[in-house]
């Protein structure tokens, strides 16, 4: 067991701060939250703002007392536009590197892998959209705090996850991604094709796996470096993420009709130049929508991985194995479809 840590966490109510704490449990951990706290140990703030929006009590106590900052808060919302997303993951960044500085604190920064892919959002490619999703607002963001962080005299550590899903046993998470509004599409036969080639490979990480990551990185006292919390090449493909929807569908009682996949560069020559004339507006966008996420996947190497190469010697920190990763994104699809009512009554007391 390490030595206890006193960590601050930001964006304590969000996906990875809900999966973390309790895997931070032997530690001491003051959870920051924006609207409301969590537990005992919340305190309400503002990592926007001067001093995290603290009191001066209570800033200068956690000051006094913190040594490792775990900064999860960040606006994922692809949709939430280039000053939101500047505002909370930049900005709320060089805050909490005042704080760590004032501290004597390293911290370590929850990215996204997919700061890797900037070059193929549809906006790098010179390609239009209607669509609200643009997720080079994001990943502007995330590279730019990157920068922020990797200039400052800050001990740092930056973990870059790919897409989280929820717990690989249960299924369960604080909020549901985009990825589960694919599937939500998928299971309703909504999409009579997908804009994903059927070798792409969509990497999804499950929730509690990325706890254990972050949770080396904190009991080893890690002080420096860059780690990718992703399932690397045994990341689904796209056909595999598709056959793990239908599955949950028909154990679900779930009549679906399976999407097609077809490229994105096929999509934008052949296809959308078709629906733009036959599909009204709001459908339009949708789709539009989803290439801006295929993009994200069109021709890309497999992220690295840095599971089986994390300090600590865990048997959680090797790398699982592809039909582990399957069964934990088919278990999350499954916990996604009853909490939002998509599997019959019946079927959702029967399945197991």
């Amino acid at each position: 067991m390490s030595q206890p840590k006193f960590v601050l966490l930001t964006g304590a109510s969000g996906v990875v701060g809900t999966a973390l704490r309790p895997a931070l449990a032997h530690h001491r951990v003051i959870s920051l939250t924006h609207r409301a706290k969590i537990d005992s140990e919340s305190v309400i703030g503002d990592v926007t703002q001067p001093f995290l929006g603290l009191d001066e009590l209570t800033y200068q106590r956690l000051v006094s007392q913190v040594d490792t900052v775990v900064h999860c808060a960040a606006k994922t919302d692809f949709g939430a536009g280039a000053d939101a997303a500047h505002q909370l993951n930049v900005v709320g960044t060089k805050r909490v590197l005042e704080f760590a500085a004032d501290a004597q604190a390293r911290v370590i920064y929850v990215s996204t892998a997919f700061v890797a892919r900037s070059e193929l959002t549809r906006s790098a490619q010179g390609l239009t959209s209607e669509g609200a999703a643009r997720p080079e607002n994001y990943l502007d963001s995330k590279r730019e705090a990157e920068e922020l962080l990797r200039g400052s005299e800050v001990p740092v550590v930056i973990a870059r996850p790919s897409v989280v899903v929820g717990d690989s046993v249960t299924g369960a998470m604080a909020h549901f991604q985009g990825v589960h509004l694919v599937a939500a599409g998928i299971l309703r036969s909504k999409f009579p094709l997908l804009p994903f080639a059927a070798e792409e490979l969509v990497d999804v990480i499950p929730q509690d796996l990325l706890a254990a990551g972050l949770r080396a990185l904190v009991d080893a006292d890690v002080r420096g470096g860059e780690y990718w919390l992703t399932a690397g090449p045994h990341a689904l493909t796209s056909r595999r993420f598709v056959d793990q929807c239908v599955a949950v569908a028909e154990e679900s009682g779930i009549d679906v009709t399976p999407p097609r996949l077809v490229s994105p560069d096929m999509v934008d020559r052949l296809i959308r130049p078709v629906l733009t004339d036959v599909l009204p507006p709001p459908a339009r966008k949708q789709f539009d929508d989803l290439l801006a996420m295929g993009a994200l996947f069109a021709g890309a190497e497999p992220f690295p991985t840095s599971f089986g190469a994390l300090p600590g010697n865990s048997a959680a920190l090797t790398l699982p194995s592809a039909e582990w990763f399957e069964s934990a994104f088919r278990t999350s699809v499954r916990f996604f479809a009853r909490t939002k009512r998509l599997v019959p009554a019946a079927a959702a007391g029967a399945t197991v």
